[in-house]
């Protein structure tokens, strides 16, 4: 547990977190909406600073990076926290609720990732920018040792802490879940304009890919997908789009996506993009005929 970076002390021991849209006011002995930031004696320190939910090694593919080092492995990990409510969250026993952690040090998460030949360390599971002082460390001494550096991320972040993150990641894939800005206010408790400019801000640095979960009767619509491909190919038509299956999952019952909708936003990107992909799917068991 260290003192968290950028937050403002207010009045009567509350402070006031200033590293996501949603400026947490917190009272002394309370935390912040993503639960990893806690008021103690009018410091806001960051309780989840090292302690990791989990950790394995995994393929590139699985962030999903189809155009960063494809073929390689990389260490992943994951802190106890989400700034986002998503119902439909497909991690929620690590994202929504305070699982079990182990503390591991930022020396010796590089130590592993140098001794299993890793191409570095992958911040992912939950929400990386939660996690931002451990993912600051342990990405700068990372990049000393020659490791990258690789976030997978909903893009909920205040612009000034990502400029100082900027240099230290080498790659990033961010979950762009609607373009319609009442759903994220309404249903995920976040704010699309944030995400946008994140994703703006860091296709000018980093290698970036971008995943769109498809819930049925929530984000699915032929409109919805036309508008997220169209911002797509604003920031360029030479960056990767997945398009991912939803499955039952936490607190949304809808049944899974149907293949025709994944079959019909395939198509909708190659309309303007380069790279389209399909996720979640068993492609060696479905015919998606995705060429026609």
């Amino acid at each position: 547990m260290i003192e968290a970076l950028y937050y403002d002390k207010l009045s009567e021991g509350i402070v006031k977190c200033l590293l996501c849209p949603h400026s947490c006011v917190i009272a002394p002995g309370k935390t912040g909406i993503c639960r990893a930031r806690k008021n103690i004696d009018s410091v806001l320190y960051a309780i989840n600073y090292g302690e990791c939910v989990s950790l394995s090694m995994d393929p590139i593919e699985k962030k999903p990076l189809n155009h960063f080092y494809p073929g390689s492995q990389i260490l992943s990990t994951a802190s106890n926290s989400c700034n986002l409510a998503c119902p439909f969250c497909q991690n929620a026993k690590i994202s929504q609720s305070n699982a079990p952690t182990q503390y591991i040090a930022p020396e010796e998460l590089i130590d592993m990732a140098v001794r299993k030949k890793s191409i570095g360390i992958a911040y992912t599971y939950t929400e990386p920018f939660t996690w931002y002082e451990y993912v600051l460390d342990t990405a700068r001494l990372a990049h000393k040792q020659g490791l990258k550096n690789v976030i997978v991320t909903n893009g909920m972040i205040n612009e000034k802490p990502l400029i100082e993150l900027l240099p230290y990641i080498d790659a990033a894939n961010i979950d762009l879940k609607s373009m319609d800005a009442a759903f994220y206010k309404n249903i995920l408790h976040g704010e699309l304009e944030q995400v946008l400019n994140t994703i703006r801000i860091t296709k000018k640095h980093w290698h970036i890919e971008i995943t769109n979960l498809i819930v049925p009767n929530y984000n699915d619509s032929i409109e919805l997908l036309t508008q997220l491909v169209d911002f797509v190919a604003s920031i360029g038509i030479d960056t990767p789009l997945h398009f991912s299956r939803y499955f039952p999952h936490y607190k949304v019952v809808v049944p899974h996506t149907p293949i025709e909708t994944l079959k019909e936003a395939y198509r909708i990107g190659k309309e303007k993009l380069h790279y389209v992909y399909i996720g979640n799917v068993d492609l060696n068991n479905v015919d998606l005929n995705l060429e026609l």
